[in-house]
C-alpha cells in the first residue's frame, strides 16, 4: 500500500473513531416526524429475522418515516412445526406466533401511543398477521400488507402433513380463509393488500419441487398468496422474498399506506452510521449461510469484532473499530461508522466455527444487524477453504440475474428457472490468503479465503 492511500484509509479510520464520540443525528426531515404516520410492525417469514427488513426500513426511513415508528421484531424459534397440533423441539406453532406477535404490537402501541398499527408480513409472517387479526384485534390494525403469503398454501392435500399450517387443506388455513362470509377470506376493518410475483415464487407452484416432491402436483398455483376481499399486487419477475424486501414490493406498500408514489425506492445515505444488532447461533439444521436460522436465541458470551476493510480487497484496515463480549440478552454494539466503509465481522463461539461476514457499506444505521455464528458443514471440511455468496433478502435467478463468485458465472450450484437459492459456494483450491469477490446484479462484495483447517467460515452477505 502506498504512502498516500495509506494516509487516506488512517484519516478514514480517525474520523470513525472521532464520529463514535458523538450522537446520530436524524436524517430524516423535520415534516416527517408528524404523529400522523402510523407505527409499522414488520413480521419476517419462516425460519428468518428481523434483519431481513433491514433495506425495507431503509427504504421507509429515506422517505420521511420516522425511524422510531418502525418495528421490526425477532421471533426466537421462527420455523414452523411440521404439524401445528404437535410438539416439535426448537420450532413454533402458529398459536406460539400469535402470541408472541400479540405482545409485540401491544409493546408498540403502548410505546408510541398510537390507536393503530400496520402490520408488513413476509411469508410466514403473514399467517401470524392473519391470525392475529382474526382473533379479535382488527380494531388495532389499519393496514395489513402480506408479501408472498401462501394464503392458501404451499400445497393443498389431505394427506401430506395434513395439519402443516402451510397446507391450504388444513385446520390453520381452512379456517382463516372462511372467516370472513361467503366470498370474502379477509377480516373487516383493516385495509388488507397481498403481494405477489406472476410466476416466479418457489413456494407458489404447480409441482413440489421445492418441497422435496419433484413430479407431485400441490394443488396449488401462483395465485395462492392472494385473498378474496384484498388488493392484490402481482409484479412479474420478482422471487418469494422479493415480494417483501424488493425496492418493487417497497413502492406498492409506500403507495398502498400513502396514496403517492415514494420519492425514492433506493436508501439514501447518511454520512456517519451507528449499528447494533443481535448475536444467535446456527442451530438445529446445521445449514451455513442458509438465511435460515433454527433459532435467533441470543448467543450470550459469544465475541463480536468489527474490522473496516478495502472494499476492493478486503482487507482489514487497521485494528478492529469495535470488539465486544456479548451479555445475556446477545446485543452487540453501538458502532459508529461511515457509509462509505466496508465492513468484516468475526463472530468467535464456544461450539462454533470463527464466522467472518464481509459486508458492503451500510447506507445508513440500524439496530438490527444481527450476526449469527456457524459451523462447516460436512461436505465442506475437506475443502482448503470455502467462500459462500448469501442474498437473505432474496434469492438468486438463472438467466434472470448477473451473479459472479470468485470469477465464476454464475457459479455451481444455481439452477435455472425458478429463483430458489439463496447462497452460492466457491470451494477454493488452496487455503492461501486471497480476495474473493462476488458480484450480483451490479452490487460488489469482495472478503479474504480464510483456511477451513482453522475453523473458519467466510460469508459474502449481499444487502439487496
Amino acid at each position: 500500500m502506498n504512502l498516500a492511500r495509506f494516509t487516506r484509509r488512517a484519516a478514514l479510520l480517525a474520523a470513525a473513531a472521532l464520529l463514535g464520540a458523538c450522537a446520530l443525528a436524524p436524517s430524516t426531515p423535520p415534516a416527517a416526524q408528524a404523529p400522523t404516520l402510523p407505527p409499522i410492525v414488520f413480521v419476517h417469514g419462516n425460519g428468518d429475522t428481523a434483519a431481513l427488513w433491514l433495506t425495507t426500513l431503509w427504504r421507509f426511513e429515506s422517505n420521511g418515516w420516522p425511524r422510531e415508528r418502525l418495528h421490526a421484531i425477532d421471533m426466537p424459534y421462527p420455523l414452523a412445526r411440521d404439524a401445528d397440533d404437535k410438539e416439535q423441539p426448537g420450532r413454533s406453532s402458529s398459536a406460539d406466533a400469535l402470541k408472541f406477535l400479540t405482545a409485540e404490537v401491544d409493546a408498540v402501541l403502548q410505546r408510541t401511543g398510537a390507536k393503530q398499527v400496520v402490520l408488513i408480513g413476509n411469508s410466514r409472517g403473514g399467517y401470524a398477521i392473519r391470525n392475529y387479526i382474526a382473533g379479535g384485534n382488527a380494531a388495532k390494525v389499519s393496514h395489513a400488507i402480506l408479501g408472498g403469503t401462501p394464503n392458501h398454501g404451499v400445497w393443498s392435500s389431505p394427506s401430506f402433513r395434513p395439519t402443516s399450517e402451510f397446507n391450504g387443506a388444513g385446520p390453520f388455513l381452512t379456517r382463516l380463509n372462511n372467516q370472513g362470509g361467503p366470498g370474502i377470506e379477509i377480516t373487516p376493518g383493516p385495509k388488507w393488500m397481498t403481494i405477489r410475483s406472476d410466476a416466479n415464487d418457489k413456494f407458489a407452484q404447480e409441482d413440489g419441487v421445492w418441497i422435496g416432491a419433484r413430479g407431485t402436483p400441490t394443488n396449488v398455483a401462483a395465485t395462492s398468496p392472494e385473498l378474496k376481499g384484498a388488493r392484490n399486487v402481482v409484479i412479474p419477475g420478482i422471487d418469494h422474498r422479493e415480494t417483501s424486501y424488493g425496492p418493487q414490493a417497497f413502492a406498492a406498500m409506500f403507495r398502498f399506506l400513502t396514496g403517492r408514489e415514494p420519492a425514492t425506492r433506493a436508501a439514501t445515505a447518511e454520512a456517519r452510521v451507528t449499528l447494533a444488532g443481535k448475536l444467535s447461533g446456527l442451530g438445529l439444521d446445521n445449514r451455513v449461510g442458509s438465511g435460515n436460522f433454527a433459532n435467533n436465541l441470543p448467543l450470550a458470551g459469544a465475541t463480536v469484532e468489527v474490522y473496516a476493510t478495502d472494499a476492493a480487497t478486503g482487507q482489514r484496515l487497521g485494528p478492529a473499530l469495535h470488539r465486544q463480549t456479548v451479555g445475556a440478552d446477545g446485543r452487540w454494539g453501538p458502532l459508529v461508522t461511515t457509509s462509505q466503509t466496508a465492513l468484516e465481522f468475526v463472530v468467535s463461539a464456544d461450539g462454533f466455527a470463527i464466522t467472518h461476514i464481509y459486508r458492503p457499506p451500510f447506507a445508513r444505521s440500524s439496530d438490527i444487524v444481527n450476526l449469527r455464528a456457524e459451523r462447516i458443514v460436512d461436505t465442506d471440511k475437506d475443502a482448503p477453504a470455502v467462500v459462500t455468496l448469501t442474498r437473505p433478502r432474496g434469492y438468486f435467478g438463472i438467466p434472470r440475474d448477473e451473479i459472479e463468485l470468485d470469477g465464476r458465472s454464475p457459479p455451481a450450484g444455481i439452477p435455472s428457472g425458478v429463483a430458489g437459492v439463496s447462497v452460492a459456494k466457491a470451494r477454493l483450491a488452496d487455503a492461501a490468503d486471497r480476495a474473493v469477490s462476488a458480484v450480483f446484479n451490479g452490487q460488489r462484495v469482495v472478503g479474504r479465503s480464510w483456511p477451513t483447517a482453522g475453523n473458519h467460515v467466510v460469508l459474502l452477505e449481499l444487502h439487496d
